[in-house]
């Protein structure tokens, strides 16, 4: 019998390509389009063997989805897919249990893979603790993986280590302009000085963006964040550490 995999969010395009995708795959598949609808449906979870979930939805978000359907179903196997990623974000996911994370836009087979590789894994009831890397994947198929910083002798930069589809490495640093932190601090009056992880995942922002754009790895190894486009500013107005 096909494993059954219940898709929540809100885009009906986004259900239709996630469903599209995992039917071709072999699995059977079933939609809501909110948080409340998704908590009904699952009810208990026995018909179901994962859920694919959006975190950003209106009414309930995804991780209070996530608490609800983990509370009916303590053994759930929940993948969280979101296009606002964050350290934060996926710490609680992965508190609250979630079996993994992954990042939209998203390939077919990044969806595939996400599902394949939560459906491999045992169903657990305690949640693990939190991620020790967070992986972002590009639709052209690039990895970028960790964001260090050096507070103490360059807090301005982040280095991540891009893994290409060949399978080659690279170091790439991604340079923050301390304009665009002053620029950012007069908008939302406050300063998210240079280590905050809002930084960091606007630096991956701007690298995965390069890399989609441009299909190889920068050949400087380096890049620069110098400015934010508004959505990053709202982002920016809520960010908490």
């Amino acid at each position: 019998m096909a494993e059954r995999i219940l898709i929540i969010d809100d885009e009906e395009h986004i259900r239709r390509m996630m469903r599209l995708t995992l039917e071709a795959a072999g699995y059977s598949v079933d939609e809501a389009a909110d948080g409340v609808e998704g908590v009904r449906l699952y009810a208990g979870g026995s018909s179901w063997d994962l859920v694919v979930l959006d975190q950003r939805m209106p009414g309930i978000d995804g991780l209070e989805t996530l608490r609800r359907l983990k509370a009916d179903s303590p053994s759930a196997r929940v993948v969280m897919a979101t296009a606002y990623a964050s350290i934060e974000l996926a710490v609680d996911a992965m508190k609250l249990g979630a079996a993994d994370f992954v990042r939209k836009p998203m390939t077919p087979q990044m969806l595939r893979n996400a599902v394949a590789a939560a459906l491999a894994k045992p169903a657990t009831i305690e949640p693990v603790s939190s991620p020790a890397i967070i992986e972002t994947i590009t639709m052209n198929g690039f990895s970028i993986i960790d964001g260090k910083t050096d507070e103490l002798h360059a807090p301005e930069q982040r280095r991540f280590v891009v893994e290409s589809p060949g399978g080659t490495s690279h170091e790439v640093v991604v340079e923050i302009d301390e304009e665009v932190v002053d620029y950012v601090a007069r908008l939302v009056r406050r300063r998210l000085p240079l280590g905050s992880s809002f930084w960091t995942e606007e630096a991956r922002r701007v690298l995965a963006d390069y890399l989609w754009a441009k299909g190889e790895v920068p050949r400087s190894r380096k890049l620069v964040l110098d400015h934010l486009d508004r959505d990053a500013i709202i982002v920016a107005e809520h960010w908490e550490e």
